[in-house]
């Protein structure tokens, strides 16, 4: 038997850049604490404000974390002071990746509680852009290192496509 939700509508935020399995994580603890999981994703105007860019467009990342079964809504984040949003969204809890802790303290002044989840270890945006950045440059300079083969000359093996006479009799009619 599953425990009741503590909450009627928890809420969250974030950039959601480069989604990955921890910020699914936390969506998907979050939504074990209520009955409907709100989710703020953070605009790209807003992401500016405090840090680099986006790399992933605000509509697209707002609409991978609509599609997700655990968040009931998503909706635009332009601020990161939560107040009004969770007023006209009648949250009664905040949740967030406790690398924000303690940071939403504040919003208990209003009557909302905060859970500071733990965000998880190794996984983060930025520590996949930076992956992603060396794999890249060592991609690279091994690709400027060689020129591109003779296609003509083979490595001695044979085609691996099928002979026409295996076929199958829907691709031999296309012929």
């Amino acid at each position: 038997m599953y425990a009741q939700p503590q909450f009627k509508v928890v809420y969250t935020s974030g950039t959601f850049d480069l989604f990955h399995s921890n910020h699914l994580s936390l969506l998907k603890r979050a939504k074990q604490l209520c009955k409907m999981l709100i989710v703020g994703v953070n605009t790209d105007e807003l992401v500016c404000s405090y840090k680099n860019p986006p790399t992933i467009p605000f509509e697209e990342r707002i609409a991978i974390v609509d599609a997700l079964s655990c968040v009931d809504m998503a909706i635009p984040q332009k601020t990161l002071d939560h107040s009004e949003t969770l007023e006209k969204i009648n949250a009664d809890c905040f949740v967030v990746g406790d690398d924000w802790y303690p940071k939403y303290d504040y919003l208990r002044e209003n009557g909302v509680s905060v859970v500071y989840l733990p965000y998880g270890l190794g996984v983060s945006t930025s520590t996949l852009k930076k992956s992603i950045a060396d794999d890249y440059s060592r991609l690279i300079s091994k690709t400027k290192s060689h020129e591109n083969p003779d296609p003509r000359i083979t490595s001695g093996k044979s085609s691996e496509f099928p002979q026409a006479s295996v076929l199958p009799a829907t691709v031999k009619s296309m012929r």
